[in-house]
Formats: C-alpha cells, structure tokens, sequence
C-alpha cells in the first residue's frame, strides 16, 4: 500500500504543474486581455498601458510565467484582475457550493448507475433488462445542457416544483458556517432552510447524476454478468442459495471491484459537467466563476480555478486506486 501511495503523491504535483501550464498558455493565446475587455472604460491607450504595466500584463510571456510560478510555490494564486479579490478568498468562497453539488450528483450517480446495472443483470434478456439499458443508454447519450433545459422547462416552468437558480430562496433566514448549505443546516437544527436547499440543489443534481448514471449502469452490468458465470458462483447455486442471494452476497462485491475505480473518473467528469451546469442554473460555484473568469479574460482567476479543479480530479482518481487496491488483494 505504501509504494501505491508513494506513486500517487509524487504525481500529483506533476500533473497540477501540467495542467495550470497549459492552462497559462491557452489562455493567453486567446486574442484580447482583461484590459481590452474593459476597453469601454478605458477609452485612453495611456490609461490602458498604465493597467497593463500595474497588472503585469506588459511583460514578457516567460517573465510573467516566472512571476506566476513563484506566486504558486508560495502558495499564492494572485489576484483578480476584474475584482482585486485575492483569488484564494474567491475560491474558498465558492468551493463549498460545487463540491456540495458535485457530492450529492455522485450520490445519486452511484445509486442509481449500480442500481440499474443489477437489475439489468439480474433480469438479463427480460423485459426489465431492456428498460434498464434503455434507461442507461438514454442518459448516457443525452448531453448535460439539453437534459439541464429539460428539466427547466418541466419542473421549474411547467410543474413549478423547484427554483431555477441559486442556492437558497432569498425569504429563508439562514446564517451559513461552512459554507456547505446542506450541513449548515443541519448542524443548527433550521429544516426550513435544509428542504430549501434540497429544492435548489434538486434539478443541478439530476441534470448531472442522471447522465453520469448511464455510463455506470453499463459497466455494473457488464462486469456483473461477467462475474456470474464464474466457477464460485455455480456452486453457491448448487449449494441451494436463491438468485437474489447469489447476486447481492457474492457476485455483486466482486462486480463492484471495476466500479470503484470508475467513480474517480466518474467524479471527474462531473466537475467537467458542473461547468455547463452551473452556469444553467446559476450556481454560484466555482466552475460557474471560472465562466465568467474566462470572458472577461481574469487570468489569475482562471489559473487558480483550473488548478483548484484538477487537484479535485486528480485526489479523487488517486482515493478510488487506493480504494481498489486495499479492496481487491490481487491489486495490492
């Protein structure tokens, strides 16, 4: 377990330094900066060459490379361009919001991605096989943005059931301690607010977890099929146990050994999803933040959400190896 664990940690800061280099790069290859963005309120070329020169921008590519380095070694991010707000404060301000979202959407991602997947291999070729891969191949095909429409357009516009934007209905007396709303309310005892929060978080949630869920459905089935026609399997069933023993207490832990590994990506592509998502919905997370980072050309902004949003992919794919090698022993 050690030497895994070793692997992961050494790799972690190479992937980060990857990833925000890149980022730095692409982003500056986009014509235009925060100045020319802000153009109109800046109508003189000298005005504008003073902001640059104030905000670095005027140096060359490797000095401000360089200077973008030695920030993050000392672990700071910068500062916003468009707001002044160091850019740690803006992340800490807004992590709470999509780690909320993105944990609950794996929630229901898992759930119901397994929860499919058995009942289609446990039905196989049956009526219920086919509504489950018809299910899972329906939400795995179905883009984020157009399922996120839909269910604007059902629930919020049609049936009214649940708001179409924020985290909290502005007539709810809720004083946040974490930031994390769903905790926060619970922790004070105010089910007001709980339910309210559920509410809101109710459609991003489905919009993400229902078309993640596509995708785990198929593997659970696959791999659980696979596993039901090994040696161990037929003798429990000589042995007497029932179908739905044989499922749930042997093959199912084995079928779930492929899984755990699939849910840090699976996470992952969730923080990918919750860009398009948050920003739908008006989610005041932070890949909604790094929208907007991005048209207004706030560079630190971006940087620091990108490095932010890797990390979380990266930490998450190392947990579920971990995971799966102290789960499985052939792994270890």
């Amino acid at each position: 377990m050690l030497v895994p664990l070793l692997r992961r940690l050494i790799s972690v800061p190479v992937v980060l330094w990857a990833t925000t280099t890149l980022t730095f790069l692409i982003i500056r290859l986009v014509p235009g900066d925060a100045v020319d963005v802000l153009a109109a309120t800046l109508p003189d070329p000298r005005q504008q060459a003073a902001v640059r020169a104030q905000w670095g921008l005027a140096h060359p590519l490797w000095a401000q490379y360089a200077t973008f380095l030695g920030g993050l070694v000392h672990g700071e991010l910068g500062v916003s361009l468009t707001s002044g707000v160091p850019v740690g404060t803006l992340l800490a301000g807004r992590f709470p919001a999509t780690i909320e979202l993105a944990v609950v959407a794996m929630l229901l991602t898992a759930l119901l991605g397994v929860g499919l997947g058995v009942v289609a291999a446990a039905a196989h070729n049956s009526w219920l096989d086919y509504a489950s891969r018809g299910l899972a191949l329906l939400g795995f095909a179905v883009p984020w943005f157009w399922f996120a429409l839909m269910l604007i357009v059902l629930f919020a516009v049609q049936l009214r059931w649940a708001p179409v934007s924020g985290r909290l209905s502005p007539q709810i007396d809720f004083h946040p301690i974490t930031n994390f709303y769903l905790v926060d309310t619970v922790i004070t005892g105010n089910w007001p607010a709980f339910w309210d929060a559920l509410r809101h978080l109710a459609l991003p949630v489905l919009a993400l977890g229902l078309t993640g869920a596509g995708f785990l459905a198929r593997t659970v089935r696959a791999t659980l099929l696979e596993t039901l026609h090994q040696d161990y399997i037929r003798t429990a069933r000589a042995k007497g146990l029932r179908h739905g023993a044989v499922i749930l207490r042997h093959a199912l832990r084995n079928a779930l050994l492929p899984v755990i590994a699939l849910l840090g990506v699976q996470f992952g592509s969730l923080l990918g999803g919750a860009l398009i998502v948050e920003s739908i919905f008006a989610w005041p997370g932070i890949a909604k933040m790094l929208v907007d980072a991005v048209f207004a050309r706030d560079y630190p902004v971006v940087q620091g959400g990108v490095i932010l949003i890797a990390a979380m992919f990266v930490l998450a794919n190392a947990a579920s190896d971990l995971l799966s090698s102290y789960v499985d022993p052939r792994i270890r």
